[in-house]
C-alpha cells in the first residue's frame, strides 16, 4: 500500500511540473508589448516651484561645500537636488549638481527650474552637471536652466556647466 501511494504522489509532481512548465511557455509571448504614447504633461509655473532647504547626507549635498533641497511644487514634493563638491581628473575639485524627481513630477518642466534655482542658491559661480549621454531629457533641462556642455571626447558622461552671470552693479 505504501508504494502506490509513493507512487501515486511522484506522478501527481511529474504531472505539476509539466503544468507549471506549460503555463510558463505560454506565458511568454513573442509579440511585442504594446507600447502607448509618452503622456503630454502640462508645464508647471515656474513660479510654483521652489527649494527647501534640508539636511541632507554626506553623499547628498551634506559635506564642505555642498547644499541640499526639497523641489516642492505649491505644497507638494516633487523631488530633491544636491550639489556636493567633488575631485575628478578632468575637472579637479568642483561643485557638481545632482537632481531626482519624482515619477509623477517629470515632464512638467519642474527639472529646468530646479536646476537654475539650485545653482543661483548654492552661491557657487561654477556649478557642473554630469549624466549619461543618453539621458535626454536630463539634457534638456540642464541646457534651458543655462548649462553649456563641455566638448572633450575624453570624457565619458556629458558634462555641463553653468556660470553665474556677472551682476551689472
Amino acid at each position: 500500500m505504501g508504494h502506490e501511494v509513493m507512487e501515486s504522489r511522484m506522478v501527481a509532481k511529474r504531472t505539476a511540473k509539466k503544468r507549471n512548465v506549460k503555463k510558463r511557455i505560454r506565458r511568454r509571448s513573442s509579440a511585442p508589448k504594446p507600447v502607448g504614447r509618452p503622456v503630454k504633461r502640462e508645464p508647471i509655473d515656474p513660479k510654483d516651484v521652489s527649494l527647501v532647504e534640508g539636511s541632507g547626507g554626506p553623499q547628498r549635498g551634506g559635506g564642505p561645500g555642498g547644499h541640499y533641497w526639497h523641489i516642492q511644487v505649491g505644497s507638494q514634493r516633487a523631488g530633491n537636488v544636491f550639489i556636493n563638491v567633488i575631485k575628478d581628473e578632468f575637472f579637479g575639485e568642483h561643485p557638481s549638481i545632482q537632481i531626482h524627481l519624482n515619477q509623477s513630477a517629470r515632464g512638467k518642466q519642474i527639472g529646468r527650474v530646479a536646476y537654475r534655482l539650485a545653482c543661483e542658491q548654492s552661491g557657487h559661480d561654477k556649478v557642473y552637471a554630469h549624466m549619461r549621454k543618453s539621458n535626454i531629457a536630463s539634457r534638456r533641462a540642464a541646457e534651458e536652466a543655462g548649462f553649456k556642455a563641455i566638448a572633450d571626447e575624453r570624457i565619458p558622461q556629458l558634462s555641463m556647466i553653468w556660470q553665474r552671470k556677472p551682476s551689472m552693479n
